[in-house]
């Protein structure tokens, strides 16, 4: 049996338990629409047909039936009209997850750092300055080397979709060319130019230790020469609002600079205390604002009436032995949450979703259902993609066969590795 491609047909079937958050009235699982017994056909790389096992070969015949017909050809049985079976001998599958919060362009290493937190040091934003000025002694292909082994090491971990976000350069030049080499992985592009200010503006004699006035003037600079080079690779701007790198005021500048170059919104904000970053997003729109950490009550209520996505991501609590964000709170209170690694080399050197999922539902109060749904679906959203992080006809054919039952087993089996193949557009990119 084959493993599948992009192109032609691919029946995957003997699925023990289905996850397609599709949910409906026959399904099991609430949002997670499950179903048993499962087979997924999959046809030039998108979703055709879910349903049981038991029928995929009947609706597989009925299909190549009706193309015969349109063609004036004679009947082929379904081993004769090049469909690839896949058999995952009772496995579960679910959607390929979809990780919206990352930062895999970057040069040089922070282990000392990650060391001295552990013995009891502080973690502050301003660590970011090491990582610019590795990032910017590094070559381009340096970082495109070392940016597709961390694509590898995605998709091996179930990831099919992922954002980048630059902010690692803070120069014109560095920031252009971070975008750009992110754009060549993935069309969910990041302009962060607004990570933190750069040394050599606040170490500027002329600015006499005037923090505010360094960062100001810094601000010019991403909302024009930066901003222009930028957005041509770029699907979205973000700004860091928080303690040690930008206000509200400065971060409102960046990111309406950004909306009116025609990229989409998205906000880091309430990591280190309670802040504006909420408000600011629901204000402007945000697809998402990511943290979440500390939130006051009408930031909730904020989140709860708008279409802002709360991206929660414990990887970094785990790093940093901050407070976890409580998202029992937010999905109580109806707010939409999903779930992201934050990869990066200070405060949350993974890119395992499955672990990300394994703290969220030890740490932070949710399920694991609701925990599988926010790295997948709830990570669509906070993309606002409908192509992907869902199994239902039409949908990209994004596919995570686990070396499991059940998906619960991403929980309770922390640690173990629990990805078997992996499927991107229907080809295999993983096992």
């Amino acid at each position: 049996m084959s493993d599948g491609g992009a192109a032609g047909r691919m029946l995957l079937t003997g699925i023990g338990e289905l996850v397609t958050n599709d949910p409906s009235p026959d399904r099991e699982g609430g949002p997670l629409g499950i179903v048993r017994d499962a087979a997924v056909l999959v046809e030039d790389g998108r979703i055709a047909w879910v349903g049981s096992a038991t029928h995929a070969d009947e609706h597989l015949d009925r299909r190549i039936e009706r193309e015969d017909r349109r063609e004036g050809a004679e009947h082929r049985s379904i081993w004769d009209a090049e469909v690839e079976v896949v058999d995952t001998g009772g496995r579960a599958v679910i959607p390929g997850f979809v990780d919206s919060h990352s930062h895999l362009v970057f040069g040089g290493d922070r282990a000392a750092e990650f060391a001295a937190r552990m013995a009891g040091q502080r973690y502050e934003a301003g660590g970011i300055r090491s990582t610019v000025a590795a990032t910017r002694a590094a070559s381009d292909d340096e970082l495109r080397a070392r940016l597709a082994g961390f694509v590898a090491e995605l998709h091996a971990q179930g990831t099919t979709t992922f954002e980048i976000k630059s902010g690692y350069g803070l120069s014109v030049a560095d920031e252009e060319r971070l975008v750009r080499l992110a754009r060549e992985v993935t069309s969910e592009v990041t302009f962060l130019g607004a990570h933190v200010v750069p040394f050599e503006f606040r170490e500027d004699p002329a600015f006499g230790g005037d923090a505010d006035g360094a960062a100001e003037a810094y601000v010019d600079v991403v909302v024009g020469d930066m901003l222009d080079a930028c957005a041509p690779h770029s699907r979205w701007v973000d700004a860091f609002c928080e303690r040690g790198a930008f206000t509200a005021e400065q971060s409102r500048r960046v990111l309406e600079a950004g909306a009116a170059a025609g990229l989409g919104v998205r906000v880091h904000g309430n990591q280190l205390g309670e802040g504006p970053g909420v408000q600011l997003a629901v204000a402007l729109g945000a697809a998402s604002v990511d943290h979440c950490t500390y939130l006051s009550d009408a930031d909730v209520a904020a989140l709860a009436s708008s279409d802002t996505v709360a991206t929660l991501l414990p990887g970094v609590e785990f790093s940093t032995r901050q407070p976890y964000p409580d998202a029992r709170r937010l999905i109580e209170a109806g707010v939409t949450v999903a779930l992201a690694s934050d990869c990066n080399p200070g405060s949350s050197f993974t890119s395992s979703l499955p672990f990300c999922i394994a703290v969220a539902v030890r740490d932070m109060g949710m399920t694991p259902a609701e925990a599988v749904w926010a790295s997948t679906a709830g990570g669509a959203l906070a993309l606002r993609r409908t192509d992907v992080g869902a199994i239902r006809p039409g949908m990209r054919a994004d596919l995570v066969e686990l070396t499991a039952p059940s998906h619960v087993h991403l929980a309770y089996r922390p640690g173990v590795p629990l990805i078997g193949r992996v499927w991107k557009d229907g080809a295999v990119v993983a096992g």
